[in-house]
């Protein structure tokens, strides 16, 4: 079999593959994904294309590199209406993330694309919609000062596994969409491949 690389430095994706049992290797793209999302942002592409560019991106940068290897790339938006939201710079950006979607209704676009031989050959993305609760700006401040710089690791200024299930009032998807990876398609598309045994 070809060997497996995922190309993201999330510990999350890392322990999402890991825990399912897939033997790989962890590269990590050396793409600007500002720049790269740059012009979608002025062409009006969707969240979802964006975290499906992004995730080609990332997946066809280690492709190159690795030509012989199955390569797996994903990214991740967060959308609130027509707005795109990124990682917190600091504790004041995920302040103001989690008091833009308090009460509201956001939702999570994770695309995941296998590359080989530099060429995309697999695109998918799933999409997770949460209702987050009224949140006081007082509840706000106190969250944060427990979970720290935890909110600055993921778009939404939240990890739903740990204290930040706290937030919602509701949630459609599944769990592995959410996290960042789509991982019960992606795996249907390893063993297609004859990537893993299947």
């Amino acid at each position: 079999m070809k060997k497996l690389i995922l190309a993201s430095g999330s510990p999350f994706r890392r322990a999402m593959l890991e825990n399912a049992g897939i033997a790989f290797d962890v590269v990590r793209p050396t793409i600007d994904e500002r720049a790269v999302e740059a012009p979608l942002a002025e062409s009006g592409a969707s969240a979802e294309d964006v975290a499906q560019v992004l995730a080609e991106a990332k997946a066809l940068d280690v492709s190159e590199k690795h030509p012989d290897a199955i390569v797996i790339g994903s990214d991740q938006t967060l959308s609130l209406g027509d707005r795109l939201f990124h990682k917190p710079e600091d504790m004041e950006g995920a302040r103001r993330h989690l008091l833009a979607l308090s009460g509201k209704t956001h939702h999570l676009n994770s695309a995941v694309v296998i590359a080989a031989g530099g060429e995309a050959a697999w695109r998918h993305v799933s999409v997770a919609s949460l209702t987050m609760r009224e949140l006081s700006p007082a509840f706000i401040g106190r969250h944060l000062a427990r979970v720290g710089d935890k909110a600055l690791q993921s778009v939404g200024a939240y990890q739903i596994e740990g204290e930040g299930i706290q937030l919602f009032a509701r949630i459609e998807g599944d769990h592995f969409t959410i996290v960042g990876l789509p991982l019960l398609p992606l795996l249907a598309q390893l063993r297609t491949m004859g990537a893993i045994d299947g």
